[in-house]
């Protein structure tokens, strides 16, 4: 049960002045103030250096290169799969795409429609045609929802080859996204900021929505580079040309996050069957197999 104090939290503090603040303060060269920012932070969420290329605390000119971090080649082996986990970090739901609804915690789900920024309070003849389209398309799809802690590696890699048709910013609020608030959001993911990428594969199509959440002070594509800020009012949407193509290769680099957040996976129906092994809170690491093929 939600208390007092976690209502205030969630629903009154300043979340866009809170952000804008992280950001601006993430980007400041602090010299050995950013060091030892950096120092407590490590200790403090107990975050793995070992695997980061540049383990050096003192060698991070921003707090942001340091969350960005590149880790060592090899450290992320690629499974032998269709598809495998983009990130690292923990298992918040998986599982079926039923009625265009995806399950977020008990007693809250959210639909397709609305995660990907194609519902609209007073829907237009045509738009009610693409949504019937778009829930068709899903319709007992997949999804997988990965939680990013602030202990973990914040770069965002493709679980498949795939090549970029579009990318979408939907504008909204920046709840924070760890499991309690999930528990008592509902809609969260569907509500808050938004970048979503839209993949033609081998398999079929792929959408990847990476979410933003309180002191998320920005999302970037290697394509695009910063989404956010600037934080935009409305829905803008890009399209790829298919000569030359925006194409990346399975486990390459597509984006990350400045500051943690969620990444969620989402696959049509008939495409793609969930690793059995995986459950809700699970740890995962980029590279580990994902799903296989629907048989």
């Amino acid at each position: 049960m939600q208390t007092v104090f976690q209502w205030l939290v969630t629903y009154l503090l300043p979340q866009k002045s809170l952000t804008q603040l992280a950001g601006y303060l993430a980007n400041l060269k602090g010299g050995a103030l950013t060091t030892a920012v950096v120092r407590l932070f490590i200790r403090h969420y107990r975050v793995q250096m070992d695997d980061a290329l540049a383990p050096d605390p003192a060698s991070y000119e921003t707090f942001n290169a340091f969350f960005t971090r590149a880790i060592k080649p090899g450290c992320r082996p690629i499974a032998n799969a269709p598809w495998i986990c983009p990130v690292d970090g923990a298992i918040s739901q998986l599982g079926v795409i039923e009625q265009g609804q995806i399950f977020q915690a008990k007693g809250h789900h959210y639909s397709v429609a609305a995660l990907l920024g194609k519902s609209s309070p007073s829907p237009s003849p045509s738009s009610l045609s693409s949504l019937s389209s778009l829930n068709s398309n899903f319709q007992n799809g997949r999804f997988a929802t990965i939680y990013l802690s602030p202990k973990d590696y914040h770069r965002i890699h493709m679980p498949c080859r795939g090549v970029l048709e579009r990318m979408v910013y939907v504008p909204g609020k920046l709840f924070s996204v760890n499991p309690a608030t999930a528990q008592t959001v509902p809609g969260l993911f569907a509500r808050n900021e938004r970048v979503v990428c839209h993949f033609a594969t081998a398999h079929g199509p792929l959408v990847m929505v990476l979410v933003g959440a309180t002191i998320v002070g920005s999302m970037a594509t290697v394509w695009h580079g910063a989404v956010n800020p600037p934080r935009r009012t409305q829905t803008t949407e890009w399209t790829y040309p298919s000569s030359p193509p925006v194409s990346l290769e399975q486990g390459e680099e597509m984006g990350r996050f400045l500051l943690g957040s969620t990444v969620i996976v989402l696959w049509p129906g008939g495409a793609a069957e969930l690793n059995a092994g995986l459950k809700p809170g699970h740890a995962v690491r980029m590279g580990q197999a994902l799903a296989a093929m629907l048989s």
